[in-house]
């Protein structure tokens, strides 16, 4: 039996989630939701568990971490433990960086003194390094003080700050992201900026966002297989590219709890299921 893992505040809201349910007994495979935090459970019952919309992870760090250790200790978790706990700290991008990848310039701070004022000129993003659907993120223009303030915002709630310039090629194109299922290409989605201003909040766990199918570019792809030779076998992988003067950036690289918007290629969901199936009897 496998485990889809989500959370009770987002069950509702994760669209993939049906969709997977579907495939997956088409599959021949028996699946169910669970919740990360169900106390109740025991996660030795199931074959394996995927971390699928444990959206408010990052409000409750500390247990989703106890949470972690209990699951990979008692079934096979997806993505692997190690894998996420890399994840969660958006610090990694200096790492990918490293890696020899384009990645959205980025400053991290983890206190006052090591603000630098000129990181804070002009239109910036300020935003926590540990976070998910855009929690804690601004985009601020032309306000270093205002910029500064959210800064020591961030800090004073206990995580380190990654401070970035705006891209605004993005109010255009949007962003591309790429989900690769078994470490393999899946399908490409396009997403509207969300910080060009009046975003709307899903029950204040992510900013709602306009989301369509798109082709994704040979030089996003091999961007995407650049990435994955870096990274130990994943269940799942999203990699959210920007829009720059240069080509595409890394924004993101989603190894948690990613939507994977499968309703933009009619085939994505069965593919994603065959995959999540194997898992299972490894």
């Amino acid at each position: 039996m496998l485990a889809l893992v989500s959370a009770p505040s987002a069950r509702s809201h994760d669209t993939d989630l049906p969709l997977l349910l579907d495939s997956l007994e088409a599959e021949g495979a028996h699946a169910v939701v669970v919740d990360w935090d169900d106390n109740d459970v025991d996660w030795s019952q199931y074959e394996a568990a995927v971390v699928r919309s444990t959206w408010d992870y990052h409000r409750r760090l500390a247990d989703f971490d106890r949470w972690l250790h209990i699951a990979s200790s008692s079934t096979r978790l997806w993505n692997p433990v190690e894998l996420i706990r890399w994840n969660i700290d958006k610090r990694y991008l200096t790492e990918v960086a490293s890696w020899g990848v384009p990645v959205v310039p980025t400053t991290v701070v983890t206190s006052r003194a090591e603000v630098d004022p000129a990181n804070l000129s002009g239109d910036v993003v300020v935003k926590p390094s540990v976070g998910a659907g855009a929690n804690g993120a601004r985009r601020i223009i032309d306000d270093p003080a205002t910029a500064l303030a959210h800064v020591d915002h961030l800090l004073g709630g206990g995580s380190a700050v990654l401070i970035q310039p705006y891209l605004s090629d993005v109010d255009a194109r949007g962003e591309t992201g790429i989900v690769t299922v078994g470490h393999r290409f899946s399908h490409a989605f396009g997403k509207a900026a969300i910080l060009s201003g009046g975003a709307e909040w899903t029950d204040d766990l992510y900013v709602t966002e306009q989301i369509e199918a798109r082709e994704a570019s040979a030089v996003e792809l091999d961007i995407v297989e650049a990435i994955l030779r870096q990274l130990p076998q994943t269940a799942y992988a999203r990699i959210d590219l920007l829009p720059a003067a240069s080509g595409p950036v890394v924004s993101e690289i989603e190894l948690i709890e990613p939507s994977l918007f499968l309703h933009v290629d009619p085939n994505a969901a069965d593919r994603v299921a065959a995959v999540f199936a194997r898992l299972s009897t490894r």
